[in-house]
């Protein structure tokens, strides 16, 4: 490597700027990859032609337009709203395995959203709401759980996959006495983008901008949280109020992607964790970083589940959860490891 780019990359704020605009970089090109590959080819010099022209009965552009491209909006903004609720909710809990669908916040969000289709199945504006209260109340109850049992992190970690197995039955429940309003579920329960239109995508997406935002701002306060409750306290950190907040944020984050990208896992698991090598616990550069790292990680599951099997296409919910169910049994055996349940 040249003298000039050592000396460049030895400032901790140069190898952060860096590694922001490869992140930048990568999430720009499975973005276009999202774009162009799919079951059908699509010529994308064609589809820009036709809309210079204003020619829009031509097959690509209406394949792009109408298909990939809120397609690809979706599996951008889910991943990065799911690995930014995973960066919130581990500061808040204190728990590296914490993530919104290891601990029932995901199940929660899609309980209310599926029990608010299965009662009011025009109101699709009301999906994001209905999840986001979804997921802060699971929040809520795990939060409670930790910090008036004394429970260890594995056990906490636990008690929410617990909270989620009930939530998911209550999920199978709504199915069963709703089937007609409810046709498809399967899809919503694995994690999917099939469905993904420019209607569903609102208000949800501007509910996760807002989100991703409000977050940078307390970012500060993730990083003070990381470091316990007592030193938080010490140096003048109202720590009640900033978990709630952070909890709130996370809940908007996570309840907002799956109104309309149903329970895809293990994102706000394996982002962080991947991510953290790189920026410690600068909650300042972890939060943008996870964002791009889960945006650019759901895009190319998605093209991936598209292209594998065509004409065929797999829920991008499987392959997610094929990479991160491994990743997560590791991860559990080496805090068991570590921390002896402490």
């Amino acid at each position: 490597m040249p003298i000039f780019m050592r000396s460049f990359l030895h400032k901790p704020k140069h190898r952060a700027a860096v590694l922001l605009v490869l992140l930048a970089l990568a999430a720009a090109t499975a973005f276009l990859l999202a774009l162009c590959l799919g079951s059908t080819a699509l010529d994308l010099g064609a589809a820009l032609r036709a809309w210079l022209a204003g020619d829009y009965s031509v097959a690509a552009y209406r394949i792009l337009v109408y298909v990939r491209l809120p397609r690809a909006l979706g599996a951008l903004l889910s991943g990065a709203a799911l690995a930014a609720a995973g960066v919130l909710i581990q500061a808040v809990l204190q728990n590296p395995m914490a993530a919104p669908n290891v601990i029932g916040v995901n199940a929660g969000a899609g309980f209310v959203a599926v029990l608010l289709t299965a009662l009011f199945p025009a109101a699709v504006e009301l999906l994001p709401i209905g999840a986001f209260l979804g997921a802060l109340g699971t929040c809520l109850l795990i939060w409670l759980i930790a910090s008036t049992s004394g429970a260890g992190r594995v056990t906490v970690t636990l008690v929410g996959v617990a909270v989620g197995s009930i939530l998911t039955a209550g999920i199978n429940a709504v199915k069963t006495l709703f089937p007609d309003s409810l046709y498809d579920v399967t899809a919503f329960l694995v994690g999917g983008l099939s469905g993904v239109t420019y209607r569903t995508l609102t208000p949800a997406w501007y509910l996760i901008l807002a989100g991703l935002m409000l977050s940078l701002l307390f970012a500060r306060r993730a990083d003070i949280l990381s470091l316990g409750d007592e030193v938080a306290a010490g140096l003048g950190l109202a720590v009640r109020r900033s978990r709630f907040l952070l909890l709130l944020l996370a809940a908007l984050l996570a309840g907002s992607a799956v109104s309309f990208a149903g329970l895809l896992g293990f994102v706000g698991l394996l982002v962080p964790h991947i991510l953290r090598r790189f920026t410690g616990n600068r909650h300042r550069l972890l939060l943008p970083a996870a964002a791009l790292g889960g945006g650019t990680l759901v895009l190319v599951a998605d093209t991936l589940s598209r292209v594998l099997f065509a004409p065929y296409e797999l829920p991008v919910g499987i392959l997610l959860s094929l990479l991160g169910g491994p990743f997560f049994i590791l991860l559990l055996l080496s805090g068991r490891r570590l921390h002896h349940d402490a």
